[in-house]
């Protein structure tokens, strides 16, 4: 059995990559996603809808990676830096202009058989905001 380590690691491997196939190749059927400050979306075709619409507006690289795991291998958390590029304004966010932006988040994981059943983002928003230069 794959440890969640391992599973996240190839978890963020695949998206920094860019490799939405290996990426959601990664995610079980029914998987639990909880955006943040949002809603929870449940199963692989809502998060690659996600993905579809988070790849138009953001071109983002995370650095910095550190990650935990929870004794049993079914749990683990990652802490990073979201290296990200504003490309196609966002309803309701500020309007994009190309502004980067660098910005610590973390994540927490649910893994099962291998693959990860939940994730869990958080971010700060108000910061995000003031780096794009929004007001709202």
């Amino acid at each position: 059995m794959a440890s969640a380590s391992n599973t996240i690691r190839a978890y963020y491997d695949a998206f920094n990559a860019g490799d939405m196939d290996r990426f959601l190749e990664l995610l079980t059927e029914d998987v639990a996603h909880d955006i943040n400050q949002g809603e929870r979306q449940v199963g692989k075709q809502a998060f690659a809808k996600f993905m579809d619409h988070m790849n138009r507006c953001y071109r983002e690289e995370l650095t910095d990676l550190v990650i935990m795991e929870g004794p049993d291998g079914t749990r683990g958390a990652a802490e990073f830096i979201v290296n990200g590029a504003y490309l196609a304004t966002d309803e309701g966010l500020p309007e994009a202009k190309g502004q980067t932006y660098r910005l610590p988040a973390g994540a927490f994981f649910e893994i099962r058989d291998g693959k990860v059943a939940r994730i869990s983002n958080y971010y700060s928003l108000p910061d995000w905001i003031s780096q794009v230069g929004g007001s709202n």
